[in-house]
Formats: C-alpha cells, structure tokens, sequence
C-alpha cells in the first residue's frame, strides 16, 4: 500500500520545493516534515529486499534435507558457505559502486542479479523440472546469483539513503537510519511467517511447495526493484570519488613495500606504516592507524558469529526431532523459528535496548565479552537439549543360528523432548548478539575518522563470513556427535572470550575528532606561516 500510494499519489505524500539553477528542479519532501521523499523509496525497497532474503533462507536448510535428499552435514555445509558468501561480497559491491558506477546504477545491476538468481532458485524447486541433478545445478546457480546480489548490494542501499539527506540534517538522518533498520526487522520476520506457510500448508507436486516458497520472495525482490527505479528522478545521486578501502590498501602495500626494500643506513620509523611517508598525507597514515587497531579487536570476533548464525541450520535441525505436542495449533519444526523471530525482534526493540546499552554503564569492549559469555550458555544449553532428544538405549539379541553370540547394538527411541526447551537458548544468544553485534559497531565507530566507516563495516561483514567458514569446516570435518559439536563451539567461544578480554585489557580509547582539531590547527599553523614568509617577500620588495 505504501509503494502504492508513493508511485501514483506524490500529490498526496509530498510538497514541491522549487530550486533555482537556471532550470526548474523539484525537490520532493514528505508531507509536514523535512524528511526527502526519495526515502520512502528506499525503505520500502529494503524491505521487500530482506522479506526476499530472509524469506528464502528461512526454508533453505530444510529443502537441503527434504527436497535435495542430503545429510545433515553437508546441508549444514552448504547453508554456511551461502551466508559466507553474501558477507564476502558486500566488499566488491562497495568497491564497484565507489570507484565505477556509483551506488544509484550498482544498486539497479546487482538487483536485476539478485532477481535473476531467485528464479533460478524457484525453477530448481520444481520436480518436473529435470532430475536430481537438475534440481541442484539450479539450486547452486541460483544461490551463488543471490549471493551476489545480497552483498552487493548490501553497502550501497543504506548509505545511498544517507546520501539523500543535506549535511545539517543529523537528526533526520539519525531517525532515517531508526526507520530504515526497522523495515530490515519487519520484512525479515514477515518473511519468516509466510513462507514456512506456504512451503507446508500448501500442497504442489504432491508434496511441500517449495517452488512457492522460493517464488514468493522472487516476487518481493522484484518489486523491491521496481519500487527502487520508480523513484529514480527525487534522488540525489551522488557520483563514484574513489573508494577509500583502495586508499587504505594501496597505502599498506606501500609501506610494506617500501618497509623491505629499506637499508641499515635509512632513518628508524616508529611505525611500519610510517614508511608511506613518501607518498601519502600523514593524516591519512594517522587515521589508518587508528582503523588497523580496531580491525585487530576483530581477529577473534568471528567465533560469535559461528555461533549466531546456526540458527537457521542446527538449531533449526534439532527443532525437526523434537515433540510439539504444547503446540495447539499445528507448527512444522521451521515455523517455531518464526516465534523466536519474534521474540527477538520484540527483546531486542523494546527491553534490551535501553536496559543493555543504555543503562548499563560498562566499557563497550566488556559488554561484547559478556555477548561472548551469554552466547557460550546457549550452546551449552543446546548441547544439554540435544542430549536429551537423542535417547538411546542398549539392548542385547542372539546372533547366528545354533551359535549364542551376545551382541550389543543401539536403538533411537522416538524423544519426547519438548521443543519449548529451545526457547531459553534462543533468549540468551539474542541477549548475547544485542550486547555483542550494536555495542561492536558502535565502538568501532567512535574509535575511527568519519571518512574510514566504510572500511569498518566491510572489516566488520567479513568477521561475519569468516565466522560461517568455521561452521562449514567444522561440520564437513569434525565428525563429531551434535552434542559434542555443540560443547565444543561453546568452549571455543569462551577460550576467545579470554583471548579478546586481553586484547580489550590493552586497548586505549581514542578520541577521533582530536585528529580533526590537530590537523586544522596545523594547517592554519602552515597558513600562518606562509602569510608571514609573502610578508616579509612583500616588505623587502
């Protein structure tokens, strides 16, 4: 309704504002307000986009099990290599929207990816369509296209919303950012309410429709797309000026570069990076300082996130083999998830918030410690639950005919393990992540230059991808009984805990706009000067 009423009725949501350039522009707001009306747009893109990805990801696991016939493992495998890569490849997009298209054409050629990926996901969840082979090709096809759409256009549709907003416009762009991650919490969990719907409630092929589940969110991604272009003329399009995260590499490698190549004879740096000196400013040398500080705080952050993110694959497994008869109404196993969805978007907005990060006064580095802890908890608490659903009993029998021969074996005992037992692990890990994931960003933003955020959040994705790398190899490799594998995720956080409290001991907070007052005063210390050498040029003339 809201697109609706954006693309026919502009009258009705907006003013004109006439800007005077030699031409006649309008410039659109939402109606009362100050806020662009280009936003709109964007919020209600975003939206679609995360009910398109959440939407499919919701169901993937299970149509890994179920449709494609695969073990635990390997489903497990593929579903963390998927998110892995959509975490990796919101660098390229940032990449290719700052330095060659800007994030207005990157946003519309990643979208029509992304499109083309979810179609090919769908049409791979027809039975008809081709064997078992078939089905996985597509399905395959269809991920790695999503993958790069997702991440692609990850970096780009927030930052392309603050691009809309003038510079002395904090507050509304404060509370656009509120809004825009809002429409990313209710798509996401409407997302998880109807597809699970329509992959169990309604019958295709005989069977689960999954084609439709997957169809639904290709739908959603398609109008995410043409909402987007339908407000291609109110946006403010700022041009591609080069990407700083190329910056900060190029200054790197020449200080590396430069670092070897020097001889006994040249002068001591106090920093390696000081070996840019050469061809860099020392105010970027300084603010790439203050960035790589923070980016080593990152080494052991992945951990959590192979944690976090099994959500969607072993927690969601565990949920398969265990009893709903609290249930009144009928729920399959990926629709308790929905619950919990809920449940943590609820936790999350309206009690943790404030109780969490406002109210509680402790060093943001010791809040993501506890993340850490309460995160461990909850895989111990799964590793008690899935010890309980697997029960197993031993039993003797006699083998071979005339010849007694006593041999044990092991029988799985249909469980009768409620599946409410979950919900306390899923309470404490969405405690842990609003302690872990909105404190982290927040520090690594007050610890960095304004102009060094972009290379922050791609630091900051890629702890996300890494950790999704753990799980794979865990899971492909490990071997290991689901409990045990559980326990030793949990200790393994827990050993990392310690090695980032540590590091956390040692880190000295920093004051980035102390950098801003240093380098200005230098300057007008330098234009002083000069002033005073034209003087002195002047006098003598």
């Amino acid at each position: 309704l809201t697109a609706f009423l954006i693309v026919h009725s502009p009258a009705i949501l907006c003013r004109k504002i006439p800007i005077h350039y030699g031409r006649y522009l309008c410039k659109f707001k939402l109606c009362g307000t100050n806020y662009p009306l280009s936003i709109a747009f964007i919020v209600v893109n975003e939206f679609c986009e995360r009910f398109s990805y959440y939407g499919m990801r919701a169901v993937l696991t299970l149509y890994f099990v179920n449709y494609l016939h695969w073990d635990r493992d390997l489903s497990t495998a593929i579903y963390h290599a998927f998110t892995s890569l959509c975490y990796f490849t919101p660098v390229l997009g940032a990449l290719i929207a700052d330095s060659w298209l800007g994030k207005f054409k990157t946003i519309i050629y990643l979208s029509i990816v992304y499109v083309i990926g979810h179609v090919v996901k769908s049409v791979g969840a027809i039975p008809t369509v081709g064997d078992t082979s078939m089905h996985i090709a597509l399905s395959m096809v269809g991920l790695i296209l999503i993958a790069f759409g997702t991440g692609g256009i990850k970096p780009c549709v927030a930052a392309f919303g603050g691009d809309q907003f003038e510079p002395e416009q904090v507050v509304e762009t404060r509370k656009f950012f509120s809004i825009f991650y809002m429409a990313i919490n209710a798509g996401s969990v409407l997302s998880m309410i109807v597809t699970p719907i329509l992959r169990g409630d309604v019958k295709c092929f005989g069977d689960d429709c999954y084609a439709l589940a997957f169809g639904v969110p290709a739908v959603l991604m398609v109008a995410a797309l043409v909402v987007f272009i339908s407000g291609s003329g109110m946006y403010k399009k700022v041009p591609p000026e080069g990407n700083i995260l190329m910056d900060v590499c190029k200054c790197i490698g020449f200080a590396i570069k430069n670092r070897f190549r020097s001889s006994k004879h040249d002068v001591k740096r106090k920093h390696w990076l000081d070996w840019a000196e050469e061809k860099y400013s020392k105010r970027l040398i300084q603010e790439i300082k203050m960035v790589l500080r923070v980016l080593t705080l990152y080494l052991p952050l992945p951990m959590f996130w192979a944690l976090f993110d099994q959500q969607g694959s072993r927690w969601t497994l565990q949920a398969t083999r265990m009893n709903m008869a609290m249930v009144r109404v009928y729920l399959s196993a990926i629709r308790v998830s929905i619950v919990y969805g809920l449940l943590e978007t609820m936790i999350m907005t309206i009690t943790l918030w404030r109780v969490i990060l406002i109210e509680i006064d402790i060093w943001p580095l010791r809040k993501m410690a506890c993340g850490m802890i309460f995160a461990a908890i909850a895989f111990g608490l799964a590793a008690f639950v899935e010890i309980n659903v697997v029960v197993r009993i031993q039993s003797w029998t006699f083998l071979e005919g005339e010849n007694i021969v006593a041999a044990r074996f092991e029988d799985v005992m249909a469980n009768n393990v409620n599946i409410a037992w979950q919900i306390p692990q899923y309470v404490l890990i969405t405690v842990g992540e609003v302690m872990f994931s909105v404190t982290g960003l927040e520090f690594s933003y007050s610890q960095a230059p304004a102009n060094m955020k972009s290379v922050l959040q791609a630091g900051w994705l890629l702890t996300v991808a890494f950790g999704n790398v753990i799980v794979l190899i865990v899971a492909e490799g490990g071997g290991l009984e689901q409990w045990a594998e559980f326990v030793l995720f949990a200790c393994l956080l827990v050993a990392v805990c310690i090695i980032f409290s540590i590091m956390a001991y040692f880190y000295t907070y920093v004051d980035p706009s102390q950098l801003d007052k240093l380098y200005q005063q230098d300057a007008a210390k330098g234009e002083s000067e000069d002033e005073l050498k034209m003087t002195e040029k002047m006098t003598k003339l």
